[in-house]
């Protein structure tokens, strides 16, 4: 039926290129983001999955400065130790000659300014080995705390060691001396348990080093395995989008021409008349 109201071709034509048209619009878009997923509005269910996702990542990535901080702690604490169990061997080294018989009391009285000096300085390191306001070899705390996972509902802890003068650790007393040599004699076996005690203190802070490390270690494959994840949920294929995007540039000009072929049709109605 020729009619010049209704033109079903042309609403037809007119349906397909609209069509044609937002399907474009969702190319352009995707080209521009490299997302086929950029909204909701492109599709709700993936994009809540995504989403829910992407915060598993940032969660991880507060996991990761959490253990972060807590390696460095540890790490701060172990410096301590090595530090003070060179100083112990030293020590040891002055007790063992001011416990000489032979030795002079003038010679003996240097050792033991030097030996005071060295034990001060355990003081010294103890008090310095702070890092973001912990630490762990001065009595201060128990132990030091991060998040293990992104929900905040698990921990990895490691214990503090305690490495302050007349502590189970170092069992030389703040006033220790070797000014005499029966003192010097004594201190030698007090300083030698102080070095082995000393020395397991830092094993045990460098398997919570190690226990931290390994968590990190997970924790940054887990992020990377989501950030994969989310990449097949919503990452556009670029190779596929440029094909289908001159795809629906021919669409698009057909369908302009097709409009156009559906426009001119009642015009033949004018040939009827004359």
């Amino acid at each position: 039926m020729l009619s010049v109201n209704t033109n079903s071709g042309a609403m037809i034509a007119l349906q397909y290129l609209n069509q044609t048209q937002a399907d474009l619009s969702q190319t352009q878009n995707a080209i521009n983001t490299g997302l086929k997923v950029s909204s909701a509005k492109d599709d709700g269910a993936v994009y809540a999955i995504a989403q829910n996702m992407r915060g598993d990542v940032a969660g991880y990535g507060a996991v990761t400065d959490s253990l972060n901080r807590g390696m460095s702690a540890i790490d701060v604490a172990m410096s301590a130790g090595q530090s003070i169990s060179d100083l112990l061997i030293e020590m040891k080294t002055k007790a063992l000659a001011a416990s000489d018989t032979s030795l002079d009391t003038t010679s003996r009285e240097a050792m033991n300014q030097d030996f005071v000096a060295l034990r001060d300085q355990i003081t010294t390191i103890v008090g310095n080995a702070v890092f973001n306001g912990y630490n762990l070899v001065n009595g201060s705390t128990t132990q030091i705390t991060a998040l293990a996972s992104s929900d905040g509902t698990r921990h990895i802890t490691t214990q503090a060691e305690n490495m302050s003068l007349s502590g189970s650790i170092v069992t030389i007393s703040t006033g220790a001396s070797i000014s005499t040599q029966a003192g010097a004699s004594t201190m030698v076996a007090i300083i030698q348990q102080s070095l082995t005690n000393v020395d397991s203190a830092l094993a045990q802070l460098s398997s919570g080093s190690k226990k931290f490390s390994i968590q990190m270690d997970f924790a940054q494959k887990l992020s990377d395995s989501l950030t994969s994840g989310i990449g097949h949920l919503v990452d556009a294929n670029m190779a596929q989008i440029s094909a289908h995007l001159q795809s629906l540039q021919v669409k698009q000009q057909l369908g302009v021409q097709a409009l156009s072929i559906a426009n001119q049709a009642p015009q033949t109605v004018l040939s009827l008349f004359k």
